[in-house]
């Protein structure tokens, strides 16, 4: 089926803002800290969703989207199913890049680092804060795998809501919790006119962030 419009035609001129050294924070993730807080006021559409890329042991790139729960000064933290394909690749290769774009304010934020699990205190306060709904769904979906139907989730799903039903609380499953990504490399991409957008970068080496302008 051929395309309606010719996207090699579609194009936005960005104009809503600048970035420059002066008004940039000395801390990335101040200044991380700052965007999100904008586009969270702006209320842009899912401010948290980030395009999260993995690579697996033989070199093939992954991405999906997934949402940022917390910033603290160990980085970057979401929460997923340690069996899935993401979990397993963070295995084999402990490395992974983080994407942001908040499209109504004309920006983006890449970030790079290595990544490793958070502890299973923060894993179980951050489930237990979930709807119960979620939780039952942890246990019933085998994230990633291949399933027969749509009928065969439902039916899991079923079977843990009767086996959790006399449990206030539901246990966290040991294949479920969280990542923090800790940054190393954290760059600040700010739409311009004409194409030439600002682009400051900030890299860190002995625990020293250095920062610096790119070319768009």
């Amino acid at each position: 089926m051929p395309l309606q419009h010719n996207i090699a035609s579609i194009r936005k001129n960005y104009s809503r803002q600048a970035l420059t050294e002066e008004s940039v924070s000395n801390d990335p993730l101040d200044q991380f800290k700052l965007w999100l807080n904008e586009a969270i006021l702006s209320e842009v559409l899912e401010p948290t969703a980030l395009v999260l890329s993995t690579v697996s042991a033989d070199c093939r790139p992954s991405a999906r989207v997934v949402l940022l729960k917390e910033v603290s000064s160990d980085g970057f933290v979401f929460f997923t199913n340690y069996d899935s394909r993401k979990g397993q690749q963070l295995a084999e290769n402990p490395y992974a890049s983080i994407t942001f774009f908040w499209a109504e304010l004309e920006r983006q934020v890449r970030i790079e680092g290595t990544i490793g699990k958070v502890t299973e205190d923060v894993s179980d306060v951050y489930f237990h804060s979930r709807p119960r709904g979620s939780q039952i769904g942890a246990w019933a979906s085998p994230q990633s795998r291949e399933i027969e139907s749509r009928s065969e989730l439902e039916q899991a799903e079923a079977r843990y809501e009767k086996d959790f039903a006399n449990l206030d609380v539901v246990p966290r499953p040991q294949h479920w919790g969280g990542y923090v990504l800790n940054p190393d490399r954290i760059e600040f991409w700010q739409g311009r006119p004409n194409r030439l957008h600002d682009r400051i970068v900030f890299e860190r080496a002995d625990a020293q962030w250095s920062r610096k302008r790119l070319a768009p």
